[in-house]
């Protein structure tokens, strides 16, 4: 994984749920802000998240990573759905202050934020990582429409035994998946794939940072 760029600074930003905390992984010369909001079981220190937040500074994309309120405050249970999207709205325009092109993301519960805020708050795309396509055995449960209402070029990056929804399992429509093998909810792989997780979270930021490569084409193919 590459060096960061510069030092990480924090920013605590008032919303109308409470203070939340944003973590700043800025490039030196950046085009994008990826915004990154965890889990509901967990926080910023995810390795997927931590493992990004590495790797792309390097490739000019600024990493912020968001504490939802809930978080900040030591709560240990998330809040209702509706509630944390009105607590992402609230900092977002934190995150677009820098004047560059935001992608919203986020693992799990905060994937599924920014595929429900994406469109009204003008994210330029989403990154939605380990997206909970359903309730783990209960794939009837599912909440296909939150991501394929996202409105905005997006990419899942699923691990492949995810049971929130393996790959194989997603639906057909606008947006991009990719795999993790063997990878669980938390894209811990088992030592027995020969897959380290090392090499699991290489295979993420390297889908990752390709996609982002791409966006500029991509958004100009979804203005016509």
């Amino acid at each position: 994984m590459s060096r960061r760029e510069t030092a990480p600074t924090a920013e605590t930003v008032d919303t109308t749920t409470g203070p939340a905390r944003i973590t700043w992984l800025p490039a030196r010369r950046p085009g994008l802000v990826l915004a990154l909001g965890h889990g509901a079981g967990g926080g910023i220190e995810a390795r997927d998240l931590q493992a990004l937040a590495a790797a792309l500074p390097a490739h000019g994309v600024t990493v912020a990573l968001v504490e939802q309120p809930w978080r900040v405050a030591g709560k240990k249970l998330a809040p209702a759905p509706k509630t944390l999207d009105t607590g992402w709205r609230g900092l977002w325009p934190a995150l677009t202050a820098p004047g560059l092109p935001v992608v919203a993301g986020g693992r799990s519960a905060g994937a599924r934020v920014a595929c429900r805020t994406a469109a009204g708050l003008g994210a330029h795309a989403v990154l939605a990582l380990s997206f909970p396509l359903h309730p783990p055995g209960r794939p009837e449960k599912s909440r296909k429409d939150e991501l394929l209402g996202a409105g905005v070029p997006t990419l899942v990056v699923q691990g492949g035994h995810d049971p929130f929804g393996r790959p194989a399992e997603f639906p057909p429509g606008e947006y991009e998946i990719a795999e993790v093998p063997y990878g669980d909810h938390g894209f811990a792989v088992p030592k027995k794939s020969g897959l380290t997780e090392d090499r699991a979270m290489e295979l993420l930021t390297a889908a990752v940072t390709e996609w982002l490569d791409r966006l500029p084409s991509l958004w100009t193919d979804s203005r016509h």
